[in-house]
């Protein structure tokens, strides 16, 4: 019987001691990232070259519309622009209008580096333009370009480093929020299907085009 008493202490520290190790086993958890939301690390935030290549900014332009609660200041009257931005934004138009995609490679080149045209691996602009436009060898994304920049503009983050001037000021207006007038204007760049899809996203997600107020040309892209 004593023999039988030991064996059954026994077996209550054993399952005591097993219990308490399993109360202190840590269970390893992961973060699950929805596809296409990229991480973001203190790394890219302060990386130089994301600074330099404008893709903080490009972020920024993309997530703008979903961050929108007051419409900003519509700007129609180009003589508001400080001419660093009104010189940059004359080169590009005119590039686009000259039908020449090469033409607008050129000006995109002439700074200090190349504007963010995609958030893929592309890097070549004008491989990427043909390939998504391949009815009009690419052509179609000037006719868009122009489009865009002869609609009004708005003013962000100003007094700040990333003082910017955004086209077309759809990017940053809550679609829903558009008056008919606005409407009219956005039809010119967009399809109903298309804006239908923008009112089931809630925002603006078709081409937006950001030059900083130092005239250089920071992004021309779409959601992706």
């Amino acid at each position: 019987m004593r023999r039988i008493s030991l064996m059954l202490a026994a077996a209550a520290i054993a399952s005591a001691a097993g219990a308490s190790a399993l109360a202190q086993t840590k269970v390893r958890t992961q973060i699950v990232r929805p596809p296409g939301v990229p991480a973001t690390t203190d790394k890219d935030a302060n990386s130089d070259d994301a600074a330099v290549t404008g893709a903080i900014a490009a972020r920024k332009a993309q997530a703008a519309p979903a961050q929108v609660t007051t419409p900003p200041e519509v700007i129609t009257d180009l003589a508001q622009l400080p001419p660093a931005v009104a010189r940059t934004r004359e080169r590009i138009l005119a590039a686009a209008q000259s039908g020449r995609l090469d033409a607008l490679l050129r000006v995109m080149q002439s700074t200090e580096t190349l504007p963010i045209f995609t958030l893929n691996d592309d890097k070549d602009p004008i491989a990427y333009w043909r390939r998504n436009y391949p009815d009009s060898a690419g052509v179609e994304i000037l006719a868009i370009l122009s489009e865009i920049l002869e609609t009004g503009f708005v003013r962000v983050d100003a007094g700040t480093p990333e003082e910017m001037y955004v086209w077309p000021y759809f990017a940053r207006m809550p679609i829903k929020a558009l008056t008919p007038t606005q409407k009219v204007e956005l039809f010119k760049i967009v399809t109903g299907a298309d804006y239908k899809d923008m009112l089931e996203a809630g925002a603006y997600n078709f081409f937006r085009l950001g030059i900083g107020q130092d005239g250089a040309w920071h992004f021309f892209l779409t959601g992706e």
